[in-house]
Order: structure tokens, then C-alpha cells, then sequence
């Protein structure tokens, strides 16, 4: 008679085991200065792993050899920007590319302490315990990599409208109080003239325009202020960064509205937009 202890540990051994469901994938440890691909091992268990530098012709040998290896699926972590450009150079070369959380192969248990990074990657997606991060197409990604820049660039440029701001306070010139928003027409005119050499409040004042809820003798009280060689160098660079900024802005305001142009097939841009409902 069996031993009930035997068929259980053997139960249990054979309950642990891992069966590929994607034998032909490949699992990449990407690094700054070079990248190490594992691809599945031979049938007496030799790993086949190969480490690779991160230039482009490096990158290009890369997916060359996992031609070679007939790798259909890869996974990768995504490892700060490192990742970027192998992921679209195997993209583009038609592989299914899985970027991975490495928070999620970090919640995996098991792994042994003799295991590249690579082998490790490969043993987890050929077994479908992998779960890709979502990456939009091309055209979408063209979009988003505009559009963040150019988020990036509005915020350094409401860092220098900032130190306009301090400026002027230290000269005790309270643009801020006389109208609502400095970088409105207003204030961007009272604080053009201002770096232009006007110094008179009553003629700053007259710069409002018609839609400011204060009248001009309400502003000029606000705009009489010690006016500090210092300070005024200050404001005037600070200015010159702002409007350097601001036209920079408008060039990506362009080239978003290109992409987005581009983005419409050109069915949809000889249609007229549908009546309204009501």
C-alpha cells in the first residue's frame, strides 16, 4: 500500500510545476549601458541568454538574434526611459512586446538566487504570468510625447512669471493687487512699460484695459514703487525667459494641432459636423 505522505508530497510537487504556455518568448533585463536577453533554454536545460550594449546598431543586433531565436513575445520592465527606444525598434519589427510593471515581478515568489534577471523575466512570461502595461499606437504616442513637453514647458513658465511676481514686490510695485492675473493683458502691459523705463503711476494706470473692475486711480495707488536698478534687471530677464517660453509654446501648439490633423481620416475631414440635437 502507498504511503499517503508519498502521493501527497508528490501531489504537491507536481501542483508547483510551471508549463509554458508561450514557449516562444524571451524576457530582456534592460540596464543604461547594456541589456541582457534570455531566450527559452535548450531541451537539457542550457540557458541561451546574451547581453547586448544599448546604441542603436546594438539595439538592431538585438532584434536581429531574436529573429534568429524565432522569439514571437518579449517582456521587459519598464526601467525609467531605458526601455523606449528597444521597445519601438522590436515593435516595429513586429514582435509583441510586454512592458512590465516591476512592481508585478516583484509580487511573484520563488525565484531562485542563480537566476538572471533575463532568465527570470523569460520563465515568468513563457508561463503567462506576465500582464503588459498598455501603450497606445504610434500616432497616440506621437500626440502624448507633445503634449507632456509642452505641459512641462507651461510650468517653467509660470516658475519665471513667479519671479516677475517677486520682483515687483520688492520694489513694493503691487501689480497683483491692481488687476486679477499679472500675465493678463493688463499686467503684461503695465509690466512691459515698466521695463521699457515708464515709472509714472497715472500713466501705467492708463494701460488697463476696459474690462478691469478697478478704475484707474484705483491702480495707479497700487503702482507707485521703489524702483531698484537690481529689481528691474530682474523683472526684464525674468520677462525675456517668459516670452522666450511663451513663443516655444506656440510652436508645440502648432505642431499638437498638426498631429491631431493627422489623426482624422480624410473621410472625416470632407464631412461637415452632424446638426445639433437640440
Amino acid at each position: 500500500m502507498q504511503d499517503k505522505n508519498v502521493t501527497r508530497k508528490t501531489r504537491k510537487r507536481q501542483s508547483r510545476s510551471l508549463k509554458a504556455v508561450q514557449p516562444d518568448a524571451a524576457g530582456i533585463d534592460l540596464g543604461s549601458r547594456e541589456h541582457w536577453v534570455a531566450c527559452p533554454p535548450l531541451p537539457d536545460g542550457s540557458p541561451i541568454v546574451e547581453r547586448f550594449g544599448t546604441t542603436t546598431p546594438e539595439l538592431l543586433r538585438l532584434a536581429d538574434w531574436l529573429k534568429q531565436q524565432r522569439i514571437v513575445t518579449v517582456a521587459m520592465e519598464s526601467t525609467g526611459v531605458y526601455w523606449i527606444p528597444l521597445f519601438e525598434i522590436l515593435d516595429s519589427r513586429g514582435f509583441e512586446v510586454h512592458l512590465v510593471n516591476a512592481r508585478q515581478i516583484s509580487r511573484v515568489a520563488g525565484r531562485k538566487t542563480d537566476m538572471l534577471d533575463c532568465q527570470w523575466l523569460q520563465l515568468l512570461h513563457a508561463c503567462g504570468l506576465l500582464r503588459g502595461s498598455f501603450r497606445p499606437g504610434d500616432d497616440i504616442c506621437r500626440l502624448r510625447a507633445l503634449i507632456r513637453e509642452r505641459n512641462s514647458i507651461v510650468d517653467q513658465r509660470s516658475d519665471w512669471l513667479r519671479r516677475m511676481q517677486k520682483s515687483l514686490d520688492q520694489m513694493n510695485v503691487c501689480v497683483h493687487h491692481a488687476v486679477s492675473d499679472i500675465s493678463g493683458v493688463t499686467g503684461m502691459a503695465i509690466i512691459r512699460a515698466i521695463i521699457d523705463g515708464e515709472r509714472d503711476p497715472q500713466v501705467l494706470a492708463r494701460l488697463r484695459d476696459r474690462r478691469c473692475q478697478k478704475s484707474e486711480n484705483q491702480i495707479a495707488e497700487e503702482l507707485t514703487g521703489n524702483w531698484r536698478p537690481e529689481h528691474l534687471f530682474n523683472l526684464g530677464q525674468a520677462l525675456k525667459v517668459y516670452d522666450q517660453l511663451s513663443a516655444v509654446i506656440a510652436d508645440y501648439d502648432i505642431e499638437i494641432l498638426k498631429c491631431i490633423d493627422s489623426l482624422h481620416s480624410p473621410a472625416s475631414k470632407d464631412s461637415s459636423a452632424p446638426p445639433p440635437a437640440s
